[in-house]
């Protein structure tokens, strides 16, 4: 038996930020219709460790096909013979397992928060087809997912992009968001100045557009349209006043329940959106601590993502309004993304082949 490697850098080659957002939107939508199944991610927290473990399994009944114009011939005939099979390995349905490491600690090391792998299995046989690096994929899909928010929710004319946070996710949301949504103006802030400016520098010159280094998040959100919060803050990062109406705010970073971005008056006053409501109620920092004061309760939580892809729930109502994505990365995602990937490589010969 062979299992393909897929290292950070083919998953980068391999899943561009608006191929990633089209691959969100199938699943998403595929996980409302009940065509993909996830639990709630599994959390270890091993008291005296520096991080913890999440484990997030999912199936999916039928994965999306890699577009035509994605899939490169191979150039050679075993190559060719290996995406025939790749795509018969998994046409009647793959398993996926993302287990993710999450270390606070890392970016002081230079090293991403999230470390890990995503495990892609036969549905028809339960053989493992291949392994790809988990930091990468939850960096294009997590900003993906945001972006796909950020083009249902926010209005057509929210062209100034604030995000705050300097790392790994504010780095991948600058560049996921314009993909998908007009952007002319973009700021950034964050507990280090240095850093924000020298993100902003880099952005500029990617974009093609102003990106503005701020002295604090206040700064940065003034006059924005479009909002991130990408951060590993306990405490909030936003607040209501800053936010003009109409502004759309993508809550990305307070993915554990005793932790927050958002404060109290904005998830009170925000048109709620989630990627699965079960996650947001059992999960989110942002939501549970304001619902403990009695702000939010879950009929406030408007719709899922795949509800508003699917016809089935409206988004935002009206210009004035905020809207508020919590975004809290699924299973589903994981192993759409990841399966993506896989298919796309075997297209293309891309990545290692290895016995297993």
């Amino acid at each position: 038996m062979k299992i393909r490697v897929l290292s950070a850098r083919d998953v980068h080659e391999l899943l561009p930020y608006g191929e990633c957002a089209e691959v969100m939107r199938t699943a998403l939508t595929a996980l409302v219709r009940g065509e993909v199944h996830q639990p709630l991610r599994t959390v270890l927290r091993p008291p005296g460790a520096a991080g913890l473990m999440a484990l997030m399994p999912a199936y999916a009944q039928a994965p999306a096909a890699v577009p035509a114009e994605a899939a490169v011939p191979a150039p050679a005939l075993a190559q060719a013979e290996t995406a025939v099979q790749a795509e018969a390995d998994t046409a009647g349905g793959a398993y996926g397992l993302k287990a993710i490491c999450i270390t606070p600690g890392n970016p002081a090391r230079g090293k991403d928060a999230h470390q890990g792998g995503v495990l892609v299995f036969s549905g028809e046989t339960g053989e493992p087809l291949a392994l790809v690096n988990a930091s990468a994929v939850t960096e294009i899909r997590t900003a993906a997912t945001s972006a796909v928010a950020t083009a249902l929710l926010a209005r057509p004319d929210a062209a100034e992009l604030a995000v705050i946070g300097t790392g790994v996710q504010a780095r991948a949301h600058l560049l996921a968001i314009p993909a998908v949504h007009p952007v002319i103006r973009a700021r950034v802030a964050g507990r280090d100045p240095g850093r924000a400016r020298s993100l902003a520098d880099e952005m500029t010159g990617r974009l093609g557009i102003t990106v503005t280094a701020c002295e604090t998040p206040e700064q940065a959100v003034a006059g924005a349209g479009v909002v991130v919060t990408a951060t590993s803050s306990a405490r909030p990062v936003l607040r209501r006043e800053w936010l003009a109406s109409g502004t759309h705010v993508n809550a990305v970073g307070a993915c554990v329940p005793d932790a927050r971005e958002i404060d109290t008056a904005t998830m009170a006053g925000a048109a709620l959106f989630a990627d699965r409501r079960e996650s947001v109620l059992s999960e989110s920092g942002d939501y549970i601590l304001a619902a403990r004061e009695g702000a939010v309760g879950p009929d406030d939580i408007r719709a899922e993502l795949g509800e508003i892809l699917a016809g089935a729930a409206l988004g935002r109502t009206t210009p004035r309004e905020i809207t508020l994505f919590e975004s809290l990365g699924l299973a589903a995602e994981d192993l759409a993304a990841a399966l993506y990937v896989f298919r796309k490589a075997a297209a293309r010969g891309a990545g290692t082949l290895a016995e297993f």
